[in-house]
């Protein structure tokens, strides 16, 4: 991508970004014949049960982990907020994402598992609906929002957080079936 289209030029050890050509376009779902960005139209598609998990992590000093699992952290109860702010964000991901469709999830549960040695929280949602199209991007969503809200709530404390590895772990339901992530 170039200058003139709104993007800046990365050092030559960066990803690269390159254009569609023409065949690939075709192929691409959100485009249509002429390279315009399009929503998927999914009426045809027959409702059936989505399910994705999705996960992240969040580093931190330690110590910052171990206020956490205390409640000492001055904000508050940083799962709890993290925890609502995730679920919110999955039902506001059609809003967000350009080419989501708005749609009536299920389910929606936000977990976290926090290893205050290592300085580490995982974050893992589990979205669900039954629908035209997947909870993927629901799923991702929340995670990236309860990560950041886990940031805010601690960042008078640690300014050096990490948000990082968030992921498809798994999806199930419609046409192209399920996936799995291969573990390491």
């Amino acid at each position: 991508m170039t200058e003139a289209m709104g993007c800046a030029k990365f050092p030559s050890n960066s990803a690269v970004n390159v254009i569609p050509t023409r065949q690939v376009m075709k192929e691409l779902s959100h485009l249509d014949e002429k390279g315009r960005a399009r929503m998927v139209d999914v009426t045809a598609k027959s409702p059936t049960l989505r399910r994705a998990v999705a996960r992240g992590k969040v580093r931190m000093r330690p110590e910052t982990a171990a206020l956490i699992q205390e409640g000492g952290i001055p904000k508050g109860d940083v799962f709890s907020t993290a925890r609502i702010a995730g679920i919110m964000a999955a039902k506001k991901t059609g809003e967000l994402i350009p080419m989501c469709h708005p749609l009536e999830l299920t389910g929606i549960e936000v977990l976290f598992s926090c290893d205050a040695a290592a300085g580490e929280v995982a974050v893992e949602a589990k979205v669900q609906t039954v629908g035209r199209t997947g909870v993927e991007m629901e799923a991702m969503t929340a995670v990236g929002v309860a990560a950041l809200t886990i940031y805010d709530m601690c960042k008078a404390v640690d300014r050096e957080i990490v948000i990082t590895d968030i992921r498809l772990m798994s999806k199930e339901g419609g046409k192209s079936g399920a996936f799995v992530r291969p573990k390491p």
